[in-house]
C-alpha cells in the first residue's frame, strides 16, 4: 500500500514540476530553423508568427534559415537537435513530400519530430503571365492539347508540390508539355514576369501581389475551396478537374523528446498567434490562410499527405533522387 501512495505522491509531483517548468519556459532565446532560403512564403510568414511569439513570451524567436537539398539539409539538421523546446522546425509540404522522392532521407518523421500544429496553408496556383493567350484554364488547357510538346510550365523545383500538381494534371488530362524545374521561386518568378516562362504552377503566396497588381493572371488554384487571398481564382474542381487538391502548408515541428509539458504550451501559444486578428490578416496578405490544427489532426494529416505524394510520385514514375 505505501508503495502506491509512493508512486501516486511521485507522479503528482513530476506533473506539477512539469506544469512549472512549461510555465517558466522559455528562459532563453528560441531557434526556429527554416529549411528554405529567406524570402519565400514560409520564411515570410514564419517571421510574422515568431515576431507575436517573441511579443508574448518575453524571449526571441529568431529564425535560422539552413536551406538545400530541397529542404533536406535544413530538417535533417532539426531532427539532429535536443529535445529541449528551445529548437523549432517550421517548413513546408516539403517535409512529407521527400521521403517519398529522395532516395536517402535526413530525418524519419514520425521518429525524429513531433509535430505541434499546422500554421497554415496556401494552395498552388496556376499563373501565366499578363501577356499570355490563355484568358482562363480552360483556355489554357485547350492550348495545350492543340499544340502537344511545344509548352513549358515552371516549377519552383523538382519534388516540390506545386511541381507534384503539375504531374496531377497532366496524367489526369494526359496533357503533354514540358515541366521546367527552377532552384526556387524567385528565379521561377523573373523568367515568369520576363515573358520566358509564361506559364507556372507555385504557391499562391508568392504571386498575391503581383496578381493584384495586374502584372500577372490567376487562372486556377488547387484548393478544396476560392482563396479568401484571392477569391477571384476559381479551383480546378470548380472548372470539372477533380482530385486536383493541393496545398503548400507551413508546419510546425520540435524534434523528438521534447517534454510534453512544452508541446503542449508551444501548441496553445502557436494557435493563439495564427489566430490572432492581425497575424491571420497579415498572413493571407501573402497568401497564407491561417489554422493551428490540433496534434491529432496534424499528425493524421501528415500521414494522409505522405500517403497521397507517394502515390502521386510513384504514378508519374518520378526517379527517386539519388538513387
Amino acid at each position: 500500500m505505501r508503495s502506491i501512495v509512493r508512486a501516486l505522491a511521485l507522479t503528482a509531483a513530476l506533473l506539477v514540476s512539469g506544469t512549472a517548468f512549461a510555465q517558466q519556459y522559455p528562459t532563453k532565446p528560441v531557434k526556429i530553423i527554416i529549411p528554405f532560403p529567406a524570402g519565400g512564403v514560409t520564411d515570410i510568414a514564419t517571421r510574422l508568427i515568431a515576431a507575436k511569439l517573441s511579443e508574448r513570451n518575453g524571449q526571441q524567436f529568431y529564425i535560422e534559415n539552413i536551406p538545400g537539398a530541397g529542404g533536406n539539409t535544413g530538417m535533417g539538421n532539426a531532427a539532429r537537435q535536443p529535445g529541449d523546446g528551445y529548437t523549432i522546425l517550421i517548413t513546408s509540404s516539403a517535409i512529407v513530400v521527400n521521403p517519398n522522392l529522395y532516395a536517402r532521407s535526413t530525418y524519419d518523421l514520425e521518429k525524429d519530430f513531433i509535430p505541434i500544429t499546422k500554421a497554415g496553408g496556401t494552395p498552388n496556383s496556376w499563373v501565366v503571365n499578363a501577356n499570355h493567350p490563355a484568358k482562363t484554364m480552360k483556355e489554357l488547357i485547350d492550348l495545350f492539347k492543340k499544340e502537344p510538346g511545344k509548352h513549358s510550365v515552371g516549377s519552383p523545383g523538382t519534388g516540390t508540390t506545386p511541381s507534384l500538381s503539375i504531374e496531377m494534371l497532366k496524367q489526369a488530362l494526359k496533357l503533354d508539355f514540358v515541366t521546367v524545374p527552377f532552384a526556387g521561386g524567385g528565379p521561377m518568378t523573373q523568367s515568369l514576369l520576363g515573358g520566358h516562362t509564361p506559364v507556372v504552377c507555385s504557391a499562391l503566396g508568392n504571386y498575391v501581389n503581383l496578381l493584384k497588381e495586374g502584372k500577372l493572371r490567376g487562372l486556377a488554384v488547387t484548393g478544396k475551396k476560392r482563396s479568401a487571398a484571392m477569391p477571384n481564382i476559381p479551383t480546378l474542381d470548380e472548372l470539372g478537374i477533380k482530385g486536383q487538391e493541393a496545398e503548400t502548408m507551413t508546419g510546425v515541428f520540435v524534434p523528438a523528446g521534447t517534454p510534453k509539458a512544452i508541446v503542449d504550451k508551444l501548441h496553445r501559444e502557436f494557435v493563439a498567434v495564427v489566430n490572432d486578428p492581425d497575424i491571420k490578416a497579415k498572413l493571407l496578405q501573402v497568401g497564407v490562410e491561417a489554422e493551428g490544427n490540433s496534434q491529432a489532426d496534424f499528425i493524421a494529416y501528415n500521414r494522409a499527405e505522405l500517403a497521397k505524394w507517394k502515390k502521386v510520385i510513384e504514378d508519374a514514375k518520378i526517379k527517386k533522387i539519388g538513387s
